[in-house]
């Protein structure tokens, strides 16, 4: 079978590799693709903004099953397009991805289906967010209710600083329309834990947990990213805690939302807080995580397939996922000054030798070839990913890969999965 995924980062580099391992698939588009996935699958033009022109490249290939990696296609509703012209199309419509494109949406819908969050308020207005303020305690969140590509999160650590940057977001300087509302949120303390469930609409099959690392520097320091590098192991959370995260998160929301008239078929992943009051949900996304996705797949030892043609047939089962006990860590390489302004071009060097070590994949997500050389082309360049045994080898080989990879400017955090190696 033919299939075309559509995205241009790590996530659909990851998604094109294990798509390629099946015994069914023949041929992998990506659209627009990146210069690494251009090793892996055929990179196809594409204006991911653009329906019509997703169309019109589906009909160019004629895939058999397309997959989208980024919110943005979804939240357009490429899915209800694919669909009404028997386009066989893996991920949520319009009306479910709701949830992930707008912030006061899902903490409303999350409220109303008592599934465990966060304390909030929505904001329109300076004036709200001066009335609102005094009912939290500092820090406080303040994110943007629209899509802002990991960066609309910002921890407040004092009334003004939350005004103030409620006021440049509501403004439309911070980031456009996705801050023409607000939402305050509790700041919740705890490890953040990702945990993604594939659903046909009814049935739910959860996916090995991650852990992200979202901000800039070591330690948890510096502004929010897209996400800086995570980890997948056994040990993140027991079978008891993913029955529970099932039955009280997952499975509500999937029910939730077929009763409101949105069936949710596709990839949910949950953004949770592990807080001494027990789990609470920060988010929703629509799609693959990025960088959960390379991790979760380095593990996957199933047909990737098969899982999302369940999905897409109304016949999820717990038993679509074979996963390796191994241990998985992405180490995500970014150009200086992500996720503030950053300068592309820059020469990459040395992923020959870090392909070399044991156990490594190394992801692109923005590069593009010229010349048989690679240049950086985004914010975030690589996810340099390892499988090992034990978490500490996979770490390690993460890292000696990494070391051996060059471009002017390049930063990595040193720290990815160094509370997990503590505990």
């Amino acid at each position: 079978m033919k299939i075309l995924v559509i995205g241009s980062g790590g996530r659909e580099h990851a998604l094109v590799w294990k798509l390629r391992q099946s015994s069914r698939v023949s041929k992998v588009y990506c659209a627009p693709g990146n210069g690494g996935i251009a090793d892996d699958a055929e990179c196809l033009p594409a204006d991911m903004k653009n329906l019509e022109s997703l169309l019109a490249l589906a009909h160019q290939v004629q895939p058999d099953l397309t997959i989208v990696g980024p919110e943005l296609p979804l939240t357009l509703g490429v899915v209800d397009e694919f669909t009404r012209r028997g386009l066989r199309i893996f991920g949520p419509t319009k009306a479910a991805a709701r949830l992930e494109s707008s912030k006061s949406f899902a903490k409303e819908f999350l409220q109303r289906h008592r599934i465990p969050t966060a304390h909030y308020a929505i904001c329109n207005s300076l004036d709200e967010i001066h009335h609102a303020l005094p009912h939290f305690h500092m820090p406080v969140v303040v994110k943007a209710d629209g899509l802002a590509a990991g960066k609309g999160v910002v921890i407040c650590k004092s009334k003004d600083e939350a005004s103030s940057v409620a006021s440049e977001m509501l403004s439309g300087k911070m980031l456009g329309e996705a801050g023409s509302r607000v939402v305050l949120e509790e700041c919740l303390q705890g490890d953040e834990l990702s945990f993604l469930v594939v659903s046909d609409g009814e049935r739910i099959a959860p996916l090995v947990a991650a852990q992200d690392h979202k901000r800039i520097g070591d330690g948890d320091t510096g502004p929010n990213t897209g996400g800086m590098g995570a980890y997948s192991t056994q040990t993140i959370v027991d079978d008891q805690m993913t029955n529970w995260l099932v039955q009280h998160v997952a499975r509500p929301v999937v029910e939730g939302m077929k009763a409101e008239g949105a069936e949710y078929k596709g990839v949910l992943y949950c953004g949770l807080m592990m807080t001494a009051r027990g789990p609470m949900v920060l988010e929703f996304n629509c799609r693959f995580g990025d960088p959960e996705t390379q991790p979760i797949l380095m593990r996957l030892e199933s047909d990737l397939v098969e899982a999302l043609e369940a999905s897409i047939d109304g016949r999820v089962s717990d038993g679509d996922f074979r996963w390796s006990a191994d241990a998985s860590v992405c180490v995500v390489m970014s150009s200086g000054g992500y996720p503030g302004a950053f300068e592309v071009g820059k020469k990459v060097m040395g992923l020959e030798e870090a392909a070399k070590v044991e156990g490594v994949k190394v992801f692109h997500a923005g590069t593009n070839r010229r010349d048989g050389a690679y240049y950086t082309a985004g914010g975030r360049v690589l996810g340099v990913t390892a499988r090992s045994a034990e978490l500490a080898t996979a770490v390690h080989r993460a890292y000696e890969a990494a070391s051996k990879i060059g471009f002017e400017g390049a930063h990595y955090r040193k720290d990815i999965a160094a509370r997990a190696l503590k505990k």
